[in-house]
């Protein structure tokens, strides 16, 4: 069975295709950090939302897990403010923390994406779906975005295909998919 993929658009730049999806962590009843939890995952990127995440940090009153967790909510704030370095640093440290989370390696290939790094966001993308996250499609959507950025629509195609599958009411992998071709099946 052979297959050929073609793009409909012509898109150069992985910045015209979409932008990563972020995978927060979820915290459940302590105080500051499951109000970051809440903002990262609703997509607040205002720096009172940030300030949060930075508060609950610094009462050093959390176990490691949400301690991690916290870090990779804060990142993503900053990943959406463009603030790539002290999100890869947030990233960075929940790995330190956590090793196991996956959600840290996800978000890190996500703004590896961003820099145009698709061989090394693969590496992190493929590490935190290999680890499991609590939203596999956005991993799975990110990966398709880091192929894409290098040109392997093939493997572009079945990552969207698949984010589509995991999460059915998620429209952006639908959005990309009506931009390939599939042809020879």
């Amino acid at each position: 069975m052979k297959m050929t993929f073609a793009k409909i658009c012509a898109v150069g730049l992985i910045v015209g295709v979409g932008s990563p999806a972020s995978a927060a962590s979820t915290i459940i009843g302590n105080g500051l950090a499951e109000t970051c939890s809440i903002t990262a995952r609703l997509g607040n990127r205002d720096r009172s939302a940030e300030n949060v995440c930075t508060q609950a940090l610094e009462a050093r009153d959390l176990i490691q897990r949400d301690q991690a967790a916290t870090l990779v909510n804060r990142g993503i704030i900053r990943l959406r403010n463009g603030d790539y370095s002290l999100a890869t640093a947030d990233f960075n440290s929940a790995i330190q923390i956590v090793p196991g989370l996956g959600e840290a390696y996800v978000n890190r290939g996500a703004v590896l994406i961003k820099l145009g790094q698709y061989e090394a966001s693969l590496v992190d993308l493929n590490k935190g779906i290999e680890l499991g996250v609590e939203e596999p499609a956005k991993a799975y959507f990110n990966r398709a975005l880091a192929y894409e950025g290098l040109d392997n629509l093939r493997a572009a195609y079945f990552d969207y295909r698949r984010a589509s599958e995991i999460n059915p009411e998620w429209q952006e992998p639908k959005t990309q998919l009506v931009r390939f071709t599939v042809s020879g099946l």
